[in-house]
């Protein structure tokens, strides 16, 4: 790969809903697309990439039974029993045993949420469109899980506020801006505060990106830092049930809330 002209993508299925919304950054970190569109348009634009890493907001698959295993069990020293953690997938036991709460993946596919079956869709089309499931050292075009919320996590070094307070934006575009990606200043926010402005309940919002922009722009981030610094991300889980990078060479044991 030329470093210089992959495109880093990120894609988050926004809970299930409807637009989908997709965030790309290209080698220098700079925001080359930021768009909000039905799933094929996203597909459209993963398409038309020579090179890509894309990062997709939610699991590859269901929960694979990985957790079941006798060897599993033994070297995470879990009870013997598999009725213990066996509906997680491993990726999911080692983030909240970090303390980073992460949805359970099912095994049925019926008894997964709709935002998660729509994951399964976007990695499902993203690989017969070409992406190999990451790391793929002979591939131009490579798909990888991230979880967004675990991705604030590591890069701020505990549990972020809520995705869609006020607080939680200003953090994880706060979060993005020190890591160099090219996005305004979040304190620049409150700046443009006045008197009139409160008083009329017109806050500044023209600067600020909504939550799942930010999910999508970490998952975009998470996407280069795999390629630029791959000693700086951390791959959890196994390969073929599904496992989620985090942009971080070296994880804490436990993440929690200030003053926790």
């Amino acid at each position: 790969m030329l470093f210089s002209t992959i495109t880093y993508l990120g894609i988050d299925p926004t809970a299930g809903q409807r637009p989908f919304i997709y965030a790309a950054l290209d080698h220098d970190l700079r925001p080359i697309a930021i768009g909000h569109g039905k799933i094929d348009e996203v597909l459209a634009f993963a398409a038309g990439q020579r090179q890509a890493v894309c990062a997709v907001c939610a699991p590859r698959q269901p929960n694979q039974g990985v957790m079941r295993r006798a060897e599993i069990r033994h070297e995470f020293s879990l009870p013997s029993s598999p009725r213990v953690w066996k509906d997680f997938r491993l990726a999911d036991y080692l983030l909240r045993k970090r303390g980073i709460s992460i949805p359970q993946t099912p095994a049925s596919l019926d008894d997964c949420p709709g935002w998660m079956q729509m994951g399964f869709k976007i990695h499902e089309r993203l690989q017969a469109i070409g992406y190999a499931t990451f790391p793929s050292s002979d591939s131009t075009l490579q798909v990888m899980e991230v979880y967004p919320f675990a991705s604030f996590a590591v890069m701020l070094g505990l549990l972020p506020f809520p995705k869609y307070s006020l607080e939680g934006r200003l953090q994880r575009q706060l979060a993005l801006f020190e890591r160099k990606v090219r996005l305004p200043d979040a304190m620049l926010y409150f700046e443009e505060i006045t008197r009139h402005r409160l008083l009329n309940g017109k806050l500044p919002s023209e600067n600020l990106f909504n939550p799942g922009e930010l999910d999508a722009l970490a998952a975009a981030y998470t996407a280069w830092l795999s390629v630029i610094h791959p000693d700086q991300v951390t791959v959890l889980g196994d390969p073929d049930e599904g496992q989620v990078v985090l942009p971080s060479g070296e994880l804490k044991a436990h993440y929690s809330y200030p003053n926790n």
